[in-house]
């Protein structure tokens, strides 16, 4: 028994799997985190996130927003001015990323060094 629910999470139409594919993309995650704390412009989100481009930025945003996790708002303004910010739905995530951010601070050292110790090579006995 799996203990996931109605679906099986290996199945590749079951929802629960979309969605933990969805949320493990790379930029998902760094995305929303940016969003938690309210409304904000892509320009916005690219300075606070490190290393995205603006075309995976604007990627990532679509999926969210088709995906029901944010809401993207354009104002009539001139010139037009667009910010996002998350749904109801995309607000739960922010508890769980927050653990999963806790985590990774108490736990990367660790992470590292054990990548470092399996990188190095493996004297041999003959």
């Amino acid at each position: 028994m799996s203990g996931f629910g109605p679906c099986d999470l290996f199945l590749a139409d079951c929802p629960a799997r979309l969605a933990v594919e969805l949320i493990a993309d790379k930029w998902t995650v760094v995305v929303l985190a940016g969003l938690s704390e309210g409304p904000v412009r892509h320009g916005e989100l690219i300075k606070l996130i490190g290393g995205i481009s603006r075309k995976m930025l604007t990627q990532t945003l679509r999926r969210l927003e088709a995906h029901g996790l944010i809401r993207r708002h354009t104002y009539a303004e001139a010139p037009p001015r667009v910010e996002y910010e998350l749904t109801p739905l995309g607000a739960t995530l922010i508890e769980p990323i927050h653990t999963l951010t806790e985590w990774a601070r108490a736990n990367g050292d660790a992470v590292l060094d054990a990548l470092d110790a399996h990188s190095e090579p493996v004297a041999h006995s003959g």
